[in-house]
């Protein structure tokens, strides 16, 4: 059977030190044995170089940024869309989801088919509510309250066993060993993403993750745990190998049963030296690093896109242990004609 030939738009090629998961899922995608897909990369700044990169995106249009407010950023999709037909839309980043699931009703009245997380399933699983989804779901939380003013961070760093996980509401993550530091890393993520804050107990102990994919009716099609094995200083993976964790898998399943997790998930892990697993964090999205879920035989980028469209996707049954990721730096030379013309046109 020839496979099926679909226009597929992607978000989050941001690929730097802090990289968007935008051009692994591409490359998920281009490894498809179902569809022969026409990629169109998504860009809110021109100088991601996921727009410059050869054999990544076919297309690539700028849009406004989703605090802006929707309405530019619908109709500046609705005009791609009438350019460029848009089959199934794969936003990568935190900060566009909520809008965007807000939103799936007027993208599915214009075509555009998504398969993201409910409003509930996205809020319930925030930063400042991980606590209270801990005590839910039986689940292992390191004590953490969200924050709204410095002046509450010397009551909280008293009550709360430091060293402490300063974290936004989006992204970044800076440690802190005292009140002091814990003030300026809050001064310093409040003016970038905005309030609450989140003050976060830090577990000493091995960092691992879980990319899944859940089906909207609390199955399970893919899970692929990795241990981190070399971080950067932004506390992101730069190297990483899968491992067979039954325990995070059991993990994986019993979450996406209970909230019948609707999309991609990360789960962010920390086992102590006590070999207590504790969840430091949800992202309601596929991650940077899932390209090691399809080299290990799970092409999740594939199974969110059929899951997308509407079908049936069988649910993976394994994956090989022992895989490893390594990224690399690579200097793009790009002419400055062709980075002028896609900052003055909007598209590529």
């Amino acid at each position: 059977m020839m496979p099926e030939k679909l226009t597929i738009a992607v978000s989050g090629l941001n690929n730097t030190d802090n990289p968007g998961p935008g051009v692994p899922v591409i490359r998920g995608l281009r490894e498809s044995t179902i569809f022969a897909p026409r990629i169109l990369g998504i860009a809110y700044e021109n100088l991601e170089p996921g727009v410059y990169m050869e054999g990544v995106a076919d297309k690539v249009y700028i849009i406004p940024y989703p605090s802006q407010g929707m309405e530019p950023v619908l109709a500046r999709l609705e005009a791609i869309h009438q350019q460029d037909p848009i089959d199934v839309l794969i936003p990568n980043f935190d900060s566009e989801l909520l809008p965007l699931i807000r939103s799936e009703n007027q993208l599915n009245s214009l075509g555009i088919h998504t398969f993201l997380p409910t409003i509930a399933q996205y809020e319930e699983r925030l930063k400042s509510n991980l606590p209270e989804f801990g005590k839910k779901y039986d689940i292992l939380v390191p004590r953490s309250q969200p924050i709204s003013a410095a002046m509450e961070i010397p009551k909280l760093c008293h009550e709360i066993p430091g060293p402490w996980m300063i974290k936004g509401k989006f992204y970044d993550a800076i440690l802190a060993h005292n009140v002091e530091e814990a003030v300026a890393a809050f001064y310093k993520i409040s003016a970038q993403w905005g309030l609450p804050v989140v003050i976060q107990q830090f577990i000493q102990g091995t960092e691992l993750n879980v990319v899944a994919l859940g089906d909207g009716h609390g199955k399970t099609i893919g899970a692929v745990p990795m241990r981190k094995l070399y971080i950067t200083d932004k506390g992101k993976a730069w190297s990483g190998i899968t491992i067979a964790d039954k325990f995070l898998l059991e993990l994986t399943t019993h979450i996406i049963s209970k909230t019948s997790w609707r999309g991609g998930m990360e789960l962010e892990m920390i086992r102590s030296a006590d070999q207590k697993y504790y969840l430091v964090e949800i992202n309601p999205r596929i991650p940077a690093w899932v390209y090691l879920a399809v080299g290990a035989g799970q092409n999740l980028p594939e199974a969110l896109v059929q899951l997308a469209l509407g079908r049936e996707q069988e649910p993976f049954t394994s994956f090989k242990a022992g895989k490893m990721f390594i990224r690399y730096s690579y200097d793009l030379i790009v002419d400055a004609e062709t980075h002028q013309s896609f900052a003055i046109k909007g598209e590529k």
